[in-house]
């Protein structure tokens, strides 16, 4: 089997680096090096929720490394703009009303996608679609996405499938138009709840991400992530609470995983070049286990 590279458009980042934190743009290049590595040749730095300042700082580490670095293609924003019902690992501290005035206190042309809660929205959304910027409904509990263009980690920090009136789960599912993130890692989602996804879903509007932690593929067994101390026991990382925090698998493996399970198609990796417009790059070659073979770029 051949593809294109991957591109991963939410990832917190990776071995040992936390795009939160990262303290200037080698430390950004060194992640985009290592993710090329193993066949992912685009990625979108992805901000968890964080004080406006401290995004404000982050952001313009990214932008100065994507000077210099063709495979970041932008930052995906997630939190801030999200339901406090469905935060998750997010510090609610941090949250603020989905309205322009409040965006505009941390925009910049370099944010491509924002993760936020429909249900929630003051007038935001509709900003963001005029400056093309993807809207995908997370960390929410509304059913109505008919303004979202994309759902993020479905299944993960949303209200669930119902049989009686709406959710967001269950709009995601049958709505044909919505692409839609899953974490087909084996712990954020049972399998199956990955048929039920797969048989539902369009293929072409299937979005394959990792959702990583600064602490994948490192030797890091504890770390702070979104003021919040982490502990990854070999299987999964968790807060003390035993909240999930993220994933710890790249999207090399997740195909492998996929591929295993016989729910595999290569279309996964193209549908993100196809949301974001961007031209395939680059060449995977995978043999029948899922293992990768070859990478060029």
């Amino acid at each position: 089997m051949e593809t294109p590279l991957m591109i991963d458009q939410h990832l917190h980042g990776a071995f040992g680096i936390d795009f939160n934190k990262a303290s200037g743009s080698d430390e950004i290049l060194f992640v985009a090096e290592n993710l090329k590595k193993i066949g992912i040749g685009g990625f979108f730095p992805t901000l968890v929720t964080d004080s406006v300042q401290n995004i404000k700082k982050q952001i313009q580490i990214i932008k100065k490394a994507a000077e210099s670095c063709d495979s970041i293609l932008g930052i995906h924003l997630e939190g801030i703009f999200i339901n406090p019902e469905k935060k998750g690992i997010h510090n609610s501290e941090h949250f603020m009303e989905l309205t322009i005035e409040n965006y505009r206190k941390l925009e910049d042309d370099f944010i491509k996608i924002v993760t936020l809660a429909p249900e929630l929205d003051n007038g935001l959304i509709n900003y963001l679609k005029e400056k093309n910027i993807k809207v995908q409904a997370g960390h929410c509990t509304g059913g109505d996405l008919s303004k979202a263009d994309g759902v993020t980690h479905t299944f993960n920090a949303m209200s669930g499938v119902v049989h009686r009136g709406k959710s967001t789960a269950l709009s995601a599912l049958i709505n044909d138009n919505l692409y839609t993130e899953i974490i087909a890692d084996g712990v954020h989602v049972c399998d199956d709840a990955l048929k039920l996804f797969f048989k539902s879903k369009p293929a072409d509007r299937i979005l394959l991400i990792s959702d990583a932690l600064p602490i994948t593929y490192s030797d890091i067994k504890e770390t702070t992530f979104a003021d919040s101390k982490i502990f990854y026991d070999g299987i999964k990382a968790t807060s003390a609470d035993g909240t999930i925090a993220g994933s710890t698998t790249l999207l090399d493996r997740i195909v492998k995983i996929l591929v295993q399970k016989n729910l595999f198609n290569p279309v996964f990796i193209t549908n993100t070049y196809t949301y974001h417009n961007i031209e395939p790059k680059g060449r995977i070659l995978w043999n029948d286990e899922g293992n990768i073979l070859k990478v060029t770029s």
